[in-house]
């Protein structure tokens, strides 16, 4: 097993710093990972972020920050919505390689990536759905335990992309930089929806402000059955936001 260069072997130190032990292969995987980002974001648009410090904390390490938000057994099922290059959902599967993951990713390019990318990592039995996240919710009702989304859309949109896929319990967590104009909006659309605003978790809590400042992490939880005319279309949606 190579060395891990000084970024991803800082990143399992910082790992530990929320409870989430990296094994060296693990470790590897994810430099892997962000090897083959930065080769094909030359062709494809994936990130902006490009630098390898900056892919193991901002993308990698910001990931693993769900892992500290709620408990988990392991063994959930997560579906990532607007997967973009992986994140955070294929950095959850690496950490906790016993997790059933749909990625979820409309953009043909990034669909193709993930499926690449999944294949050359021999990351196996992850699904990859390319098609926008309304439609899936109307489809594939109530089966996951855990949904995720980063630099998706406002928190009132994000519960609306992710409760319908939920089982009763099961949480919705959501990266965000300050959320204060977003509570409102969210707590409207969890009132409709069928949850409650569960947690927000500040990264300097975790341990990890230093080195992602200014996160939060917000969990919202399923408490009773989505109704059925949600998501709406996109259309729809936009015509009256939360």
């Amino acid at each position: 097993m190579p060395v891990a260069s000084p970024p991803f072997a800082a990143l399992a130190g910082e790992a530990a710093r929320l409870g989430v032990t990296l094994s060296s292969e693990q470790t590897a995987v994810c430099e892997r990972l962000a090897s083959e980002l930065i080769e094909r974001n030359t062709s494809v648009n994936l990130t902006a972020i490009t630098e390898p410090q900056d892919i193991a904390r901002k993308h990698f390490l910001d990931s693993f920050t769900a892992l500290a938000v709620r408990r988990w057994t392991g063994r959930e099922r997560v579906i990532d919505v607007g997967s973009g290059a992986g994140f955070p959902g294929l950095a959850l599967r690496i950490a906790l390689p016993d997790i059933r993951l749909t990625l979820v990713e409309s953009v043909g390019k990034k669909a193709r990536f993930l499926e690449d990318v999944c294949a050359l990592l021999g990351l196996t039995d992850i699904e990859i759905r390319n098609e926008r996240a309304e439609a899936l919710g109307r489809e594939r009702r109530d089966r996951y335990d855990v949904g995720t989304a980063r630099a998706v859309g406002t928190l009132g949109q994000v519960g609306e992309y992710i409760f319908p896929f939920l089982r009763l319990g099961g949480d919705a967590i959501v990266w965000k930089g300050r959320v204060d104009a977003e509570l409102p909006g969210a707590q409207k659309a969890c009132a409709a929806l069928g949850g409650e605003i569960a947690s927000i978790v500040p990264t300097a809590s975790l341990g990890v402000g230093d080195v992602l400042p200014g996160r939060n992490l917000v969990v919202m939880r399923k408490t009773r059955a989505t109704p059925l005319r949600y998501p709406r279309t996109s259309a729809e949606a936009r015509r009256r936001p939360w």
